[in-house]
């Protein structure tokens, strides 16, 4: 068995790496099931036996902020009702779905195309900490494996063989995401995705799976509706929301918040979501309100430049 305790620098604290075999009760019980699923699992962080309860949610690294929007919200309300959220730590749709988990306290698994020691993108550092924690980091490539291009493929085959369902919101037609929806289709998985603009490149993808007979998903409802009777047993009831205190400004507090984290160097919209703790929508809304302040401007790729003085 392997078993390591390493110091992240980064976090300041110590993690433990450890191997699961396929025949560890740990094991994923629905990717135990897939003929190809892989002898060995290595995982930060502890996988559950309400684990088997999961969802994958995944798509475009360079989302819209309408599909960051959406992505959060169909994890935030299935991770509520105890769905576990399944997803790859990319920038984008995936780290989204990953926070959305996260934010209402629900159980979420990174499978990683790298060691589970190596985060990337780099900057995904704090996320992949709080999945470990609340969740787990996977991945069947051992500590050290850089994240190769032809390593992604393999960990798609792993985020659709431990899932009941796969959603994809927003995929440009060559997309990683409808690998994983393919392989999702071939396991027998339900597979469905959101739809998007017709004229906007990153739903393409998914339009074209819903045109070729995947569900449409408008919300949590339509997931869980696809669900076998046994899964939907297993439902929590969502706790109602906590009334909101009353808010001293709060649009000036977090543009503020968010102007203080741009420069004259471009930052991808994904970096300021992650370090600012702010959801899509509302680092978008701020966004939004300093450029027509003229205070930033937006430039390719959904990246920030900070414009004039401070």
């Amino acid at each position: 068995m392997f078993d390591r305790t390493q110091d992240d620098a980064d976090r300041g604290s110590s993690v433990t790496t450890r191997a699961i075999a396929r025949s560890d009760a740990e094991y994923p019980a629905l990717l135990r099931e897939v003929p190809t699923a892989p002898a060995t699992l290595y995982v930060r962080g502890a996988l559950m036996e309400s684990d088997a309860l999961a969802v994958a949610i995944v798509g475009s690294r360079r989302a819209t902020s309408y599909g960051l929007d959406v992505a959060e919200m169909l994890a935030s309300d299935l991770a509520a009702r105890g769905v576990t959220i399944v997803s790859g730590l990319a920038r984008g749709i995936d780290s989204a779905a990953h926070r959305g988990a996260l934010r209402v306290g629900g159980r979420t698994v990174a499978v990683l195309g790298a060691g589970v020691d190596v985060v990337y993108p780099p900057e995904n550092r704090r996320l992949a900490a709080e999945v470990a924690e609340r969740g787990a980091l996977l991945s069947q490539f051992v500590p050290g494996t850089p994240p190769l291009p032809h390593n992604f493929p393999t960990r798609n085959a792993v985020i659709a063989g431990m899932s009941l369902a796969v959603v994809v919101v927003e995929a440009a037609e060559r997309s990683g995401s409808l690998i994983t929806a393919r392989l999702g289709a071939e396991l027998g998985r339900e597979v469905l995705a959101v739809p998007g603009r017709i004229t906007a490149l990153e739903s393409r993808g998914s339009n074209r799976l819903i045109q070729d007979g995947a569900a449409l998903a408008m919300g949590w409802e339509d997931v869980v509706g696809l669900l076998p009777e046994r899964w939907k047993a297993c439902l929590q009831e969502a706790p109602a929301p906590a009334p909101r205190p009353a808010q001293i400004l709060p649009d000036l507090l977090e543009t503020r918040q968010v102007l203080s984290l741009l420069s004259d160097d471009p930052v991808d919209i994904d970096i300021v979501i992650e370090r600012s703790g702010l959801g899509a929508g509302r680092v978008s809304a701020a966004l939004l309100d300093l450029e027509l302040e003229g205070r930033v401007r937006q430039i390719e790729g959904k990246r920030f430049v900070r414009v004039g003085r401070a």
